[in-house]
């Protein structure tokens, strides 16, 4: 009786239990850049993005007038991808005036898959684009789940 009773109380117990959202960071900090992001995906079908945020430094502050330290935001984030361990970031962003115009685009690749630990690694690539001339960074990045 005992043992049925048990059985049926781990089973109540394990059917009432939430899915948590899954929530990423990421940051990357070499000799060109420094930045981290954020971001939450429900964990339900589809993985609808919760939120994001992040920051953004260039070491070298002669490299961007509009970019050299910069908030990133949810209008920011182009694409997004979150699935089976996989992450899969692209933040977009315009700003100045069409003389100085410049454009950023950053792309986070990271994986977890295989891995039983809530860290893992992937890499980073990263596009500064004026009029004048362009800038292009790859490197690694650490992530991690909360």
């Amino acid at each position: 009786m005992w043992r049925g009773l048990m059985v049926l109380a781990v089973l109540l117990g394990a059917a009432g239990a939430a899915r948590a959202d899954v929530r990423y960071f990421c940051s990357a900090d070499d000799k060109d850049v420094r930045f981290t992001l954020e971001s939450a995906f429900e964990d339900a079908g589809g993985h609808k993005l919760i939120h994001f945020r992040g920051a953004l430094m260039f070491k070298d502050a002669d490299k961007s007038k509009n970019f050299g330290k910069r908030i990133l935001e949810s209008q920011d984030l182009t694409n997004r991808w979150s699935r089976d361990g996989d992450l899969r970031l692209e933040v977009f962003a315009t700003d100045g005036t069409d003389a100085e115009s410049e454009s950023l685009d950053l792309a986070v690749l990271a994986s977890q898959h295989g891995k039983t630990s809530s860290n893992f690694g992937g890499t980073y690539a990263l596009r500064l684009e004026n009029k004048a001339n362009f800038f292009v960074v790859e490197g690694k990045v650490s992530c991690g789940t909360k």
